[in-house]
């Protein structure tokens, strides 16, 4: 279900959009369910939102529910794309990036085991009010909203989860049925458990020992503990696997990164999208990695940016506040601080030296820099771009290339120093 208003986000971004480490919120509770099993996978969604959330759902339908007249209203908009499937419907919200598929294949187990037609998760609360609560009794369970319940029910320590499994048959039986009886005019999908044991049928609750896995995100506030929460569990993750990772608390990295072991990432750094660092590669310290690759042995920092389409190969480097965008660089060269490298190729053993630019848009288009095997380039040079540097080829320090530059040859594009003597005194007498 993401069909939620998301008014207390105070921003123009559907709430289950909002990016957490390189996923939206959705994606995550997604992600869960398709490692949990799902064979088919439902999103249902308000009108003004369908199209931005159907591009980031991939193969889960999207329904669209007119009027957002509660999470029964929303459940029963889906029954339809459900025709012809007769197995376990599971529920969850949208808005819960915590979700596991550990927790959701837990909750389906108990479901089986205890043969009834729905089932409920469950958590523990220390203090009265927020949640609805699930009331129990040797008939089974009844939920009773928060907004809606009496203080002596408000006492109660058990609380609703919002995430369910229904028997197909069992839930198209009793959505049919339901009415907004209550303090918020809205169709509840908990009043579908009563509805199932009027129906001779049983429904149980399935605690959940672990809350923080529930925890649903309506406020940024709420959006940032749920950042955190996932920030430390795909840090552990890496460590876990055999990256090293030097300081956990200052490492961020997007779910979508992929460490080999023995890679180093060092303090203070952010690796967002593909970036892939493989076995002996070392980002940072003050780095940033946006969809980057790091073959064995090649090193990006300290404070190096490198962008989309950079591609280290083994044992090159990118040093101090350089910058690579769409840029390979061969095996043992480097660019070592103070350059911006964009939409160039660089071969084998070759070294660019401090300050170097490729001016590499025209304002209109951008154009490639091929720089060859063994090149060095000195201090300042900028390449005009489309430019060519041969294998072995130089640049003089301050020089402007915009011609090609043979193999093996020296490029130099700058004024001669012209000497004036005494030119400190004359302007002192003058």
């Amino acid at each position: 279900m993401a069909g939620g208003k998301g008014t207390r986000m105070r921003s123009a971004l559907p709430k289950v959009l909002h990016p957490i480490w390189g996923r939206p919120l959705l994606g995550w509770v997604l992600a869960a369910v398709r490692e949990a099993g799902a064979d088919r996978i439902v999103v249902v969604v308000p009108p003004t939102e369908a199209d931005a959330v159907a591009a980031v759902v991939g193969d889960a339908a999207i329904v669209v529910q007119p009027d957002q007249l509660g999470t029964g209203d929303a459940v029963r908009c889906a029954v339809p794309a459900l025709e012809g499937f007769a197995g376990d419907v599971l529920i969850v919200s949208g808005d819960t990036p915590l979700l596991t598929a550990e927790l959701l294949n837990d909750l389906l187990a108990a479901h089986v085991e205890s043969g009834a037609a729905g089932t409920a998760a469950t958590f523990r609360v220390a203090e009265p009010g927020g949640y609805g609560r699930v009331l129990r009794s040797d008939a089974g369970i009844r939920i009773v909203e928060a907004k809606d319940a009496t203080a002596a029910e408000l006492e109660v320590t058990e609380a609703n989860a919002g995430l369910y499994v229904f028997d197909a048959d069992a839930l198209r039986l009793t959505l049919a049925g339901l009415t907004n009886d209550n303090a918020q005019g809205e169709y509840y999908l908990p009043d579908v458990v009563p509805a199932i044991a009027a129906a001779g049928l049983a429904v149980r609750a399935a605690e959940v020992t672990d809350a923080s896995l529930l925890l649903g995100v309506n406020t940024r506030v709420e959006l940032a503990e749920a950042a955190e929460l996932l920030r430390t569990r795909i840090v552990e993750q890496h460590l876990l696997a055999g990256a090293g990772i030097v300081d956990p608390a200052t490492t961020y990295i997007d779910a979508t990164v992929t460490l080999a072991p023995d890679c180093v990432v060092h303090p203070f750094t952010i690796l967002r999208g593909t970036t892939s660092l493989a076995a002996g590669a070392e980002a940072g310290p003050h780095s940033v990695l946006t969809d980057a690759v790091l073959d064995s042995g090649a090193q990006a920092g300290p404070f190096a940016h490198l962008r989309a389409g950079t591609h280290l190969h083994a044992d090159a480097r990118v040093g101090a506040f350089a910058e690579t965008k769409n840029t390979t660089l061969g095996a043992r060269s480097k660019i070592p601080h103070l350059s911006y490298v964009g939409d160039a190729t660089v071969g084998e053993d070759s070294n660019i030296g401090a300050g170097n630019i490729t001016a590499n848009y025209d304002g209109t288009n951008k154009h490639q820099t091929t720089i060859g095997d063994r090149v060095r380039t000195g201090s300042d040079t900028v390449f005009v771009a489309p430019v060519e540097l041969g294998d072995d080829a130089v640049t003089g320090a301050g020089s402007i290339i915009t011609d090609d530059v043979p193999a093996g040859a020296l490029g130099i594009a700058r004024a001669r120093q012209v000497i004036k003597e005494h030119y400190a005194k004359r302007k002192r007498d003058a």
